[in-house]
């Protein structure tokens, strides 16, 4: 596996350079910061996930406002206790992208985000002071605990919401599979923990987090 500064020279060489590689690169919330943010930011975000797999982005990102508006700014206690006619409504309203299972994965993530909070104090401090170390129990819990959280979605969300973060983008598994941490998009625990491993040694080697490390893998294929 070649360290970090090695991969770091093949990114920017194919940028054009070390500044235009960094100018790509943007920071991760620090834990305190991503800690102050409100519940109702996450859901939002976990809902915007959720509705953009399988679906045109540009479309569910024109109708935002409606979505806001719809599910009344998406403060999970509100949320998490939606009844029938609330749903029924959401399934007619055509602000919104009308997708029944997505709307009830929605209001599920209402309650996880609930039950966070009732155990950490808010949502946001559970997962900003998740390590980084463990990322993949970070997004293994979103999988288990959540609804329509697993695979990229999830990371997908807690990336806009700045939280410190990999993606597993094609770019990234050619790149891990490049250095031989896996031999394929990893699926398996046993193949998720040889590529935290590997970002465990790169953030030792560079003093950098997940985000700025998957960005240079990414630009470095």
């Amino acid at each position: 596996m070649r360290t970090f500064d090695e991969i770091y020279a093949i990114a920017a060489n194919r940028k054009g350079g070390a500044h235009q590689l960094e100018a790509q690169i943007t920071p991760a919330l620090p834990p305190d910061a991503f800690a102050k943010i409100g519940d109702d930011r996450i859901l939002s975000q976990f809902a915007k996930a959720i509705l953009c797999a399988g679906f045109n982005w540009k479309v569910v990102d024109a109708k935002w406002d409606g979505h806001e508006a719809a599910f009344k700014g998406f403060v999970p206690g509100q949320v998490a206790m939606m009844d029938d006619d609330w749903f029924d409504s959401l399934l007619s309203d055509t602000r919104i992208i009308r997708h029944g299972p997505k709307i009830q994965a929605i209001r599920d993530n209402a309650v996880f985000l609930c039950d966070l909070a009732r155990d950490h104090g808010s949502a946001a401090q559970a997962i900003g002071h998740w390590p980084s170390e463990d990322f993949v129990g970070l997004i293994a819990m979103l999988k288990k605990q959540g609804s329509r959280l697993g695979g990229n979605t999830g990371t997908y969300a807690l990336r806009f919401l700045g939280r410190d973060s990999f993606i597993l983008a094609q770019d990234v598994v050619a790149r891990l599979v490049a250095e031989g941490v896996v031999d394929k998009a990893p699926t398996s625990q046993k193949a998720m923990t040889a590529v935290q491993d590997a970002f465990n040694t790169w953030m030792d080697q560079s003093g950098r987090g997940l985000t700025a490390i998957s960005r240079v893998l990414a630009m470095s294929v």
